[in-house]
């Protein structure tokens, strides 16, 4: 006979970086009926503004627990985000669709799921939740719904749980489909006030302004035209 599920909602671990898709991830992870624990991972990233914003997001949206974890993928570099390379600005559409642009993180994803899926498995639980959208993506091979339904393949072949049976692990990838437009029109409904994300990847170091634009803030200001919201977004007297 096997034995019933503890009572009350189900848990969920929901990566939380504190930009727009991952606050709107955890607030759909809430309305689905589970109770989030967020991770937010500190790696040496130059826009740390946002884990400020991620502390933020959390404590507004009820998260459970909230994690800020420290690892340093500074020690590899290989990207804008982690090392003394520009980050590039003012691309323009056709620009962001050719190739893979150098503010991706090598395997950022996949280091930052594996720390999701130990969480899991100590909680007991078997649901985490990651902001990735395939859409307006800048290009990121880890933001694809291939690399999700892999890593789910891999988290259960590679927990206890998995091996002996007791539970199946799910990676919920609410947003992988959908525009920018469409995401923060779905976190509007939700109750959610953007105004305290942080998705910028090069904000000023003393105010944490947003520059206007790189890459995730030129994707982010279309979204809100896109969408008929207002952007409460504020940038450099320089950005957008």
């Amino acid at each position: 006979m096997k034995s019933k599920a503890p009572p009350g909602p189900r848990r969920a671990v929901v990566l939380l970086s504190g930009g727009l898709d991952s606050a709107t991830a955890l607030a759909i992870a809430k309305e689905q009926g589970f109770e989030p624990f967020a991770l937010t991972i500190r790696y040496g990233q130059r826009h740390a503004a946002e884990i400020a914003a991620a502390r933020r997001v959390a404590a507004e949206l009820g998260a459970k627990k909230h994690i800020e974890l420290d690892i340093d993928l500074r020690a590899f570099g290989g990207s804008a985000l982690t090392a003394d390379i520009d980050v590039p600005k003012q691309r323009t559409d056709e620009d962001m669709a050719e190739g893979i642009p150098i503010t991706y993180v090598p395997a950022r994803n996949t280091v930052f799921l594996s720390l999701s899926l130990a969480w899991a498995e100590a909680l007991g639980a078997f649901d985490v939740f990651i902001g990735v959208n395939a859409l307006d993506y800048s290009g990121y091979p880890d933001c694809r719904p291939e690399f999700v339904a892999a890593f789910e393949s891999l988290a259960n072949l590679a927990t206890k749980a998995g091996v002996k049976g007791t539970g199946h692990f799910r990676v919920h990838a609410p947003l992988v489909s959908l525009t920018k437009a469409q995401i923060i029109r779905k976190g509007t409904e939700l109750g959610i006030d953007y105004a305290m994300t942080s998705s910028c990847y090069d904000p000023d170091s003393v105010t944490g302004l947003a520059c206007g634009e790189c890459d995730s803030c030129l994707l982010r200001a279309r979204g809100f035209r896109d969408a008929g919201v207002s952007d409460p977004t504020r940038y450099c007297s320089t950005g957008g």
